[in-house]
Parts: structure tokens; sequence; C-alpha cells
């Protein structure tokens, strides 16, 4: 099926994309055969995908990314960059392709340092695609010295070189970076679009389909992973409890208490999945032997000691993510309570917990209901600014208590 098949709702994007994908296509062509490239192109060498979560701006990119490297027969015939089953395709969109590099944020930042290697691979040639390809999923995430190496890369791009970047807003980026970008602006999808995806794809039963992408508010990666994760669907219901817990200050600190903890436990999850693994295949590579009681090389301290810091800052963002989506859910929760305090049409998107959002709709009015979701925006904020979890989130419960 074709690249774009997961791009939900977002069809004059995938348009726009198309047409560059054919152009870049034409341009390619004609530099193989010695001709002339097309007068005019729809391609160009940097691009912005913004939109909020869930609005499948990462989505978008990678798509774009295997349709600029697609190798299908069928394009001479005509066809459409982008099939989605040819080696360019496929290995682009698992994440091996050789010449498509994607930059993650380990930590809250984007470091100069994890940018350096990249910043230097975009100025040589594809070794095996068409296009050599930087797609930065975190754009918002760079801070000054790496977001200047980027400037300084994207000003002055190679001639097969694309950048593709990834934020939540235009704002969210460096002003002299967005100005050389072409921007896409990406809307988030509808819940109908987003409950047929899940149901076309990953074989979900229509009613529970709907109501993931509904509570989710057409948020695609949170409504499949609560469609397909019954662990997910669990840490959601506790977290939505919150808000009938903190009638006193000590169910206060205990409701911030677990919340925290769960998070971490959801870091040392991925953390128990992945480091391992990543060091072992490190010492290897160092020559250490397979085990962990095999002796380091000497001169190899000063690398493991660089991956250490990387694994403790992605379990760091890991913990911090999963709170992201506890502060998501409980500002929907209340989102839900204000609707029916003012009488409002909108959909309630937590519908299978009306009884307590017309509990606390009764015992509060309209203005608590907004204090209480701007003391949420604020312990987002403080996360943001790397204040201790724990502090972040019993200032927030108190909050939600005192209203």
């Amino acid at each position: 099926m074709p690249v774009w098949d997961d791009l939900v709702g977002q069809e004059r994007i995938q348009a726009q994309l198309a047409a560059a994908a054919r152009d870049a296509d034409a341009q390619v062509t004609a530099a193989t055969a010695g001709t002339a490239p097309p007068a005019a192109s729809k391609m160009t060498h940097a691009w912005l995908f913004t939109g909020p979560p869930g609005s499948g701006r990462t989505t978008a990119a990678r798509a774009f990314a295997a349709a600029l490297q697609c190798t299908s027969p069928d394009r001479a015939l005509g066809g459409e960059p982008g099939c989605g089953f040819c080696d360019g395709c496929h290995t682009t969109m698992v994440g091996t392709h050789a010449d498509v590099s994607t930059v993650v944020a380990v930590g809250s930042q984007i470091l100069v340092a994890d940018m350096r290697d990249t910043v230097r691979k975009s100025y040589t040639s594809p070794a095996t695609g068409r296009w050599q390809i930087i797609l930065v999923e975190d754009a918002e995430r760079l801070n000054e010295k790496s977001a200047n190496a980027v400037l300084k890369a994207v000003e002055e791009p190679a001639p097969r070189t694309v950048w593709l970047l990834c934020s939540p807003s235009v704002e969210d980026v460096l002003p002299t970076i967005r100005s050389r970008c072409r921007l896409l602006s990406l809307g988030t999808p509808s819940v109908a679009a987003v409950a047929d995806l899940l149901v076309r794809r990953d074989g979900v039963e229509p009613t529970a389909a709907l109501a993931a992408a509904r509570v989710t508010q057409g948020h695609v990666d949170r409504a499949r992973r609560l469609a397909t994760d019954e662990g997910a669907r669990e840490r959601r219901a506790t977290v939505l409890k919150l808000p009938l817990r903190v009638d006193d200050i000590g169910a206060c600190l205990k409701a911030a208490q677990e919340l925290v903890d769960a998070a971490a436990e959801d870091a040392k999850q991925v953390a128990d999945e992945v480091d391992t693994k990543e060091t072992e295949e490190l010492r290897v590579a160092l020559g250490a032997g397979a085990g962990a009681g095999s002796r380091m090389p000497r001169g190899t301290a000063g690398v493991m000691k660089e991956l250490e810091d990387r694994q403790k800052r992605r379990r760091t963002r890991t913990q911090r993510d999963t709170l992201e989506v506890a502060l998501t859910d409980l500002t929907g929760f209340y989102r839900d309570v204000l609707a029916l305090q003012l009488g409002s049409s909108v959909a309630i998107a937590n519908e299978e917990i009306r009884h307590d959002l017309d509990r606390i709709a009764r015992a509060s009015g309209p203005e608590r209901t907004l204090r209480r979701i701007e003391a949420i925006i604020a312990c987002r904020d403080s996360l943001d600014r790397n204040v201790a979890p724990l502090l972040a989130v019993e200032a927030m419960t108190m909050a939600l208590r005192a209203g």
C-alpha cells in the first residue's frame, strides 16, 4: 500500500508532498541522464512540518522521505513515487535506510553533540538512495548551539540533501531556520478518520476504535496505544481518578507520588528493554567480548560514559513524556467538566466516566475549573524547565484541591 496510508485526514498536505516527490523524481532522473532538470519544481531542500500532537507531522515527514527514496519500476511507467513495497520505501518506513538519518531528542534537548555527525553526513552524496535525507523529529528541542549547526547546513545544503524538520508550531523553531524552509501545517484529524485507521490498519473492533479516537481527541498514536494496550487503558483510568482523590493534603501528596512513581516505572521498563542490549552491543563493538564480566579495552571508558549519560537522559525524557500524557488526560477531564458547567454542545470526550464528570461539575463552578486547567498547564511548564517531577506534580495536585 502507498506510504501515505498512515497520514490521516491530511489530504491537502498529501497532495503537496506527492507533487513535490514527483518533481524530485524528475530532477534525479534528469541528473542521471545528463539532461536539463524541469524548469519549475515544487521540490525544495528544506521542509518544516508543524501541527499539534497527534496530527501526524512525523508520519507525514517519513512518508515523504520514503516517496523521495522510492525505487519502484512503476515510476518509469507513470506510477506515483511512494509505492510502499520497494526497498527504498520499506527501509525508509522502518528506519533502516542508509541515506535517511533520523534525529530524536534523547533528553529534554537536542545537543550539538547529537547533531555533529548528522550535519557532517548532510554534506555527503547519497550512498545507495536517491537523496540524502535528514529527518529531525523534535526540532523544537534544538538548543542554541545545535540549532545554529542546523542553520548552517540548511543555508548551504548539498545538491542532493533534503532536511525535514518537525515541530508543534512555527514559533518553536529558530526564525532563521524556518525562513529557509517550506512550511506545511497539519491539523488534528477527525475522530472518525482516526477510528477508521485503527479498524483498517490495526484490526481494532469498530466500537473500541471509536472510543479510543474520541477520548484522545484525534491523536493517532495515543488512540492506537489505548485501543491495543490494556496496560495503557488501566494507567489512563487511574489518572482520571485523580480529581476525585484530592480532598485533603495527604491525599494530594499521595496521588502525586503515585503518578510520578508510575511514570518512573514506565521509564524503567523502557530502560530495561533498550539499555542492556545497547550497552552489550557497544562493549562488543569496542572489543570487550560478550558478557558483563568481560574486561574493557583501555581508552574506552569515555565512550561508555557517554552512552550512560545518553541513557540517563533518555530515561528522564521517557518519565516526563509519560507525565505529559497523564497531564493531557487530566486536561481533557476538566475540559469535559467545563463543557458540562457551561452547557456547551461540544461532545464529551470521556463519556464512559460521565458520572464522575457530573459530580465534579456540580461541586464547583467554571472559574474553579479554569484555575485547575491553569494548574495543569503550570505543571507542564515546570517540567519543561526541569523542575523535579515530584515537586511539580505535588504543586499541581494541591492547586487542583484548592481550585
